[in-house]
């Protein structure tokens, strides 16, 4: 098994990045707008020159990976200035299927507002795991990989967001893997999250 940084993926490899997307995420907005709309993301998470993904690669290929920025207002504004086209024309189908997710699509491009702190930061953005590789860290692994990283000269901590309800496992992880949780809010949509943070002793 490797850990690997910002690693040049074939297309196939940016593909498994999606699939473990999809299965890691079912039923989430990101992963209702499709393939398509995920395959530009993550290719903006590697194009993006304050952003990246670590990635878990074993004999069989990607079998996980973790997306994460060092400016995320930054990167929105990336995404819209470089990749607008592609994503509209991807939003497109999921607006047709439900009207409703353009108004979510518009909050999603709100995005950089609402990220911008006084202090500098990491952001972990999303980390997934082949559900055919469960059992073997690979998360933590990736976790450590990113705290292997992290310059405590630069940032104050690495955050993350992730669901507080029906998703105990997941809290627990972030938990186990040296998190402290920093505020329990709720979405536009209503949505309950935790934000949870890391800082390097």
């Amino acid at each position: 098994m490797e850990i690997l940084e910002n690693p040049a993926l074939s297309k196939k490899e940016l593909d498994d990045v999606v699939k473990i997307h999809m299965e890691t995420f079912p039923g989430f907005f990101l992963t209702f707008l499709g393939k398509g709309f995920l395959r530009q993301m993550y290719k903006g998470f590697i194009a993006h020159e304050k952003s990246g993904l670590i990635v878990a690669k074993n004999e069989i290929g990607i079998v996980g990976v973790l997306a994460y920025s060092e400016n995320l207002s930054a990167f929105y504004k990336y995404l819209i200035k470089t990749r607008l086209i592609p994503f509209a024309w991807y939003s497109l189908g999921a607006i047709i299927r439900q009207p409703s997710a353009m108004v979510r699509l518009i909050r999603a491009f709100l995005k950089p507002s609402e990220t911008k702190r006084e202090e500098k930061y990491v952001e972990l953005s999303s980390i997934g795991v082949s559900p055919k590789t469960k059992g073997q860290h690979i998360g933590s692994k990736m976790i450590d990989k990113l705290k292997e990283m992290f310059d405590a000269n630069k940032f104050a901590y690495i955050n993350l967001e992730t669901d507080a309800t029906n998703n105990e496992g997941v809290n627990v992880f972030y938990i186990k893997n040296g998190f402290k949780l920093e505020r329990s809010f709720e979405t536009p949509e209503g949505r309950k999250m935790n934000e949870y943070r890391w800082v390097k002793k």
